[in-house]
């Protein structure tokens, strides 16, 4: 027996209340690779999981969410994964519609792994997790699309927040200007300590203009708002520049227009973490373990336990985490 963080729905109400439960082996879904669970995080997608109405991703009950996870194979019926190795996993919607990673053990198909990569432990990969991952990758695709240091400032929207923590942190490293934007006026003298040379009040942003076009300011952004604020920076992005889009904090529409686009040679570039190929997961954590300063990850990590869970969850939602929980399965 040993212990999850179970997701069990009320039969009356239909909604869903999240405890620690002892389970078994036998209960965990199929998959070729057994893991012994060391750590976990908390992403938004966590929050919406353990939310009463499982935000739209839990398919049945009983659920164990947690879209991270990394540990130690305890078994393998797949060639490239045997007893002992270390490995991640991330995304395939694994602690959506498969059980993930807030147990102590968890079952899942070897395709969805990747080995942790040297440098890393697994404590410092869940410190990076999905959201380190997807800056990563965020970074990759400017990087692609010609962004290099000196072409000028770097935008992050929602600094603070894990996704634009570790990338605030890896553009400075990499020796990127970083303005960084936060609505959240305490969190400055974090995001400096990050490496931000500059912070955005989110109020400057948030203004809707009718202007397509404004100042050519920024060289690169990665955004994980959307909405007005997202229509808005496209028009003062640099001749062109290119917009790393991860996520919609601000809202899903995007009330733009096509002439960023057409006058500035403008990129949008969207950003998938849950079905990004392996090549480009493993090249990306390669660089995470080289580009990532790890003293900085250090210092945006909040320890947490599989009971603090519930409220964690709710706290994401509410857009009240700074930088990256890291779940201790086994406390």
């Amino acid at each position: 027996m040993f212990n999850a963080l179970i997701v069990r729905q009320d039969a009356d109400s239909g909604l869903g209340a999240a405890a620690v439960e002892q389970i078994s082996l036998d209960q965990l879904p199929e998959g070729e690779v057994t893991v012994a669970v060391e750590y976990s995080t908390v992403n938004y997608k966590d929050g919406l999981c353990l939310s009463p109405k499982g935000g739209g991703l839990v398919r049945r009950y009983p659920h164990v969410p947690g879209i991270d996870f990394a540990g130690t194979v305890e078994a393998s019926d797949d060639a490239r994964y045997k007893p002992g190795d270390k490995v991640i996993l991330t995304g395939w919607r694994v602690g959506e519609a498969h059980w993930g990673g807030y147990s102590q053990k968890a079952r899942v198909k070897a395709d969805w792994l990747v080995p942790l990569p040297a440098g890393l432990d697994p404590r410092r990969a869940m410190a990076v997790g999905t959201a380190g991952l997807t800056a990563m990758l965020s970074i990759m695709a400017l990087e692609d699309h010609g962004l290099t240091p000196g072409r000028g400032p770097v935008l992050v929207t929602g600094a603070a927040g894990g996704v634009g923590s570790v990338a605030t942190a890896i553009l400075a490293h990499l020796g990127y200007e970083v303005a960084a934007v936060t609505g959240r006026p305490e969190t400055g003298e974090y995001l400096r300590g990050l490496g931000a040379s500059r912070i955005v009040p989110r109020e400057d942003l948030n203004e809707t203009v009718k202007r397509p076009l404004e100042s050519e300011t920024w060289a690169g952004c990665i955004d994980a708002v959307g909405g007005e604020m997202l229509a808005r920076v496209l028009g003062q992005m640099k001749y062109g520049a290119s917009v790393a889009a991860v996520g919609l904090a601000g809202g899903a529409a995007l009330p733009a227009t096509v002439i960023p686009f057409l006058l500035r040679g403008v990129n949008l570039l969207g950003i998938d973490s849950v079905l990004q190929p392996y090549g480009n997961r493993t090249r990306a954590w390669a660089r995470l373990a080289t580009d990532l300063p790890l003293d900085r990850l250090d210092e945006m990590v909040k320890p947490a336990v599989l009971s603090d869970l519930p409220q964690l969850g709710a706290d994401i939602l509410k857009g009240q985490v700074k930088g990256r929980v890291v779940v201790d399965v086994n406390a």
